[in-house]
């Protein structure tokens, strides 16, 4: 029976994050020494992403048949992703006020230590803004994207092959068997990957508990209460509605996806699980087609996760250094975080990244005062990676419904529900 039970891969992570956790509670020095397994793991999955979501783009978008087709999926796609991020950004600007977390903490200019930001802050620029992200969603060349891995060019170029295959015809026919069969080669290659799950979630966790401690937990304790309230709040409130008005149970999603929640909450990376959480999705009756459109542009767009804590993040420095702020600045201040989050997509390190370009652009709250942030990063990064994750799923599994497209027999079945949705 224990043996059947260890089978599961989701057991395997769990057990490895157990262990991670314990190595770097008592032998922290030696925890910190295991996390190239992490980066091992990861990079190993960023490896299949690229050519995994250009064969999946292609097999399912050039099946649309008209670029109209195609154009009101994503029209779709992205109004969907523009209401939750909003929603998103309003609950954390409702939580931080009623929280308060940075009150009293009566910090003065010029005390933080700033030095730790350069690395981010040259990212940042990287990023270009928001102009810098319209020119930087068309690439330079056809394979530029799949060296850099950038998800954004990538998700273009395979838009417009699957739409020029589309249109050749009878001619297109051995290229898309093709690209089918290049598909399952890689999902097959996912397989062996995801093997190795259990040791990028040991060496993640050990690493984090090693390096930060649980005491790293106290100093900063409210603000990432803060920010684990309102994540819960958006995902059982929000989102929970959202998944009823379109048939299903989120609670009945979080169970098939436990596998995938364990693995990004142990990596902070959402990455770590678009493999297999685009299998998990087809699998789940969402035609292939909406799946390779819906999922590329949620890991650019639908950060929904990112956008609850950086709202929060922010308030909380205005908070933490008495900067008085009208609900007109903090409506300004959501503004500037949608569109941040827009222009850091493809950008290393987004979350962190996200923060300081907001806040450069909101001359008001001292950038400074994000070093205070740093120091429990990785514990926001965790729920943030979770939330995006399981924003995206359900995004998908929307979008396949209001297009009718979605198989709601083989969704029943799957999340075991009572009822098929749409049947009396």
């Amino acid at each position: 029976m224990l043996r059947r039970i260890c089978k599961h891969i989701y057991v395997q992570v769990l057990i490895a994050i157990v262990i991670g956790i314990a190595l770097g509670h008592f032998f922290p020095a030696f925890a910190q020494s295991l996390k190239p397994l992490s980066d091992v793991f990861i990079r190993l999955i960023k490896m299949i992403t690229p050519p995994l979501i250009f064969t999946t783009i292609v097999c399912g978008a050039s099946q649309i048949g008209e670029m109209r087709t195609l154009g009101r999926i994503a029209g779709k796609t992205i109004v969907y992703f523009e209401v939750v991020t909003t929603m998103a950004l309003l609950l954390g600007l409702l939580m931080v006020n009623v929280f308060a977390p940075g009150e009293g903490m009566n910090i003065q200019p010029g005390t933080a230590d700033v030095h730790v930001l350069a690395q981010y802050q040259t990212e940042m620029h990287q990023g270009g803004g928001l102009t810098g992200f319209f020119l930087h969603i068309v690439p330079s060349s056809f394979l530029s994207p799949f060296a850099s891995g950038d998800m954004l060019q990538i998700v273009v170029i395979a838009c417009l092959f699957a739409v020029g295959l589309s249109y050749v015809g009878e001619k297109g026919k051995p290229v898309l068997t093709f690209f089918d069969g290049v598909s399952e080669v890689l999902f097959r290659i996912v397989g062996f990957i995801m093997k190795l799950a259990p040791l990028g979630a040991l060496g993640a966790m050990g690493f984090a508990v090693g390096k930060y401690g649980v005491a790293a937990l106290n100093s900063l304790g409210m603000l990432l209460i803060t920010i684990y309230v309102a994540t819960i709040f958006f995902l059982v409130v929000v989102l929970g509605t959202i998944c009823r008005l379109s048939g299903f149970r989120l609670l009945r999603l979080l169970n098939h996806l436990k596998g995938e929640i364990l693995l990004v909450l142990a990596t902070t990376s959402s990455e770590s699980v678009f493999p297999q959480l685009i299998r998990k999705l087809e699998g789940m009756g969402c035609p292939k087609q909406v799946v390779g459109i819906v999922m590329p542009m949620g890991y650019s767009f639908n950060l929904d996760g990112t956008c609850v804590a950086q709202v929060i993040c922010a308030l909380f420095i205005a908070q933490a250094y008495n900067v008085p702020l009208s609900w007109g600045d903090q409506i300004g201040l959501m503004v500037l975080s949608m569109i941040s989050s827009k222009g850091a997509a493809g950008v290393s390190g987004a979350g962190f990244v996200t923060l300081l370009a907001t806040l450069t652009a909101f001359k008001q709250i001292p950038i400074e005062g994000a070093a205070l942030i740093l120091g429990v990063d990785r514990f926001i990064s965790e729920v943030r990676a979770v939330t995006n994750m399981i924003g995206n799923a359900v995004a998908t599994l929307v979008i396949s419904g209001l297009e009718k497209e979605r198989d709601n027999v083989q969704m029943a079945t799957v999340l075991k529900l009572r009822r098929v949705p749409g049947e009396a």
